[in-house]
């Protein structure tokens, strides 16, 4: 779920000699980026192997997962702009130890308290990183190619992003298909990536020089404008619901098709994801340069139709229908989050861009967290079918009020 970095302009490091060129320390980065992101959503396909194995509910799976947003929600409050005090490479590199911290607690602690335990360690470090490594990217790109536009960071940003996502699923459920030891096996291959991601980050080179005065710690600040507000709501809500859509098909979707629809392949379950979060990546590759209004017309069009099939989906049964409305919904979502990014970037001034866009992203995590549990709930009385279409019809009602606000003017 696409995070742009929420730091003032950083003040740069003094010269000094770089363990490798910005150049290669880019990709370094990139790479680092893509494999935590991937990691963060790994377990997407093995929640129904869980359930199987410990007889979980639907909701027991949305509390695991809301976990994960509440450990990115208060990461990214209380360390996401600590990098720009202290250094990329000195808040990128604990960080991604923290998610390989989580991964041990998956591999020696697989009960219900361990895994909520490991999901709220893979937000605190998916927080942070989320913001750092955008930041370090851009200013990589910058140092690497002086002059040339930033579409390359911002493209590479995006692709690891919501690329890594979707790829986390499909490795971790092809592993657990086809290499033994499911509930191990993954998170075994992700630590190793981890730490090969974190000596890559520890050669890059730095971008920031750290403060040489001390000073008073504070947590991210959340200001909004009083003139703008009614349009940062707006905004605020429709990111809500891209987050909802995309968390949907992160968590509890692989579910749906193992249960409902009776395909208990895990390699399946990781394509489900993939499906979502791939198209969000390459639809905010093709829009991104579209007008903003633009963006928020086709991002709130295809995210609410999307799930019209989704939902249909399940009744029928269908995969492949059920498929193709997560690619539409998913890449709904993904244009939709990018047009309200751009959208409340241009509500302030850049001193306190940041400051505002941490307002938004609040509303967009509570997305991840809220409508899941709400899923999670209402199938203790209802079937996930009636409950995936109150999902839908809330996520239209939500959609259709935010966009008369935000394209009304």
């Amino acid at each position: 779920m696409s995070i742009q970095t929420l730091h003032r302009p950083p003040r740069r490091p003094r010269d000094r000699p770089a363990r490798l060129p910005h150049g290669p320390g880019f990709w370094l980065v990139a790479a680092a980026f893509l494999t935590a992101m991937a990691f963060s959503a790994a377990p997407t396909p093995l929640y129904v192997l869980y359930q199987r194995r410990d007889h979980f509910s639907a909701l027991t799976v949305s509390v695991v997962f809301a976990s994960y947003a509440v450990g990115v929600i208060v990461s990214l409050f209380l360390a996401g702009h600590l990098s720009d005090r202290i250094g990329r490479r000195s808040v990128l590199i604990p960080a991604l130890l923290l998610e390989i911290a989580a991964a041990q607690v998956f591999l020696f602690a697989p009960t219900l308290g361990g895994l909520i335990a490991a999901r709220l360690l893979t937000g605190l470090g998916i927080g942070v990183i989320t913001a750092t490594a955008t930041a370090h990217l851009g200013e990589l790109h910058a140092a690497a190619r002086p002059g040339a536009p930033r579409a390359r960071a911002d493209l590479a940003s995006t692709a690891a992003n919501l690329g890594g996502l979707g790829l986390g699923p499909l490795v971790s459920g092809l592993l657990a298909q086809f290499a033994g030891a499911p509930l191990r096996t993954p998170y075994l291959v992700f630590a190793v990536l981890l730490l090969v991601g974190a000596l890559g980050v520890a050669l890059a080179p730095e971008t920031v020089e750290p403060a040489a005065e001390r000073t008073r710690y504070r947590p991210q600040r959340v200001s909004v404008p009083r003139e703008a507000r009614p349009r940062f709501f707006a905004a605020a809500a429709a990111a809500f619901a891209a987050f909802a859509i995309l968390a949907l098909f992160a968590s509890l979707a692989p579910g749906f098709v193992a249960g409902t629809m009776h395909h208990p392949s895990r390699a399946l379950a990781g394509l489900v994801a993939l499906t979502a979060f791939g198209t969000a990546a390459v639809a905010q590759t093709l829009l991104g340069r579209a007008r903003v209004r633009r963006q928020l017309l086709v991002g709130m069009v295809l995210s609410t139709a999307g799930l019209v099939p989704t939902s249909a989906a399940l009744w029928m049964p269908s995969l492949p229908l059920f498929l193709a409305g997560g690619a539409a919904a998913g890449a709904g979502a993904g244009i939709l989050l990018k047009g309200t990014i751009t959208t409340v970037a241009e509500l302030t001034t850049p001193a306190r861009r940041g400051e505002t866009l941490a307002g938004l992203f609040l509303g967009g995590y509570l997305g991840v967290a809220v409508p899941v549990l709400g899923i999670g709930v209402a199938t203790l009385y209802v079937s996930s079918q009636v409950a995936l279409l109150g999902f839908a019809a809330a996520m239209l009602a939500l959609v259709t009020a935010a966009g008369r606000r935000l394209l009304a003017d």
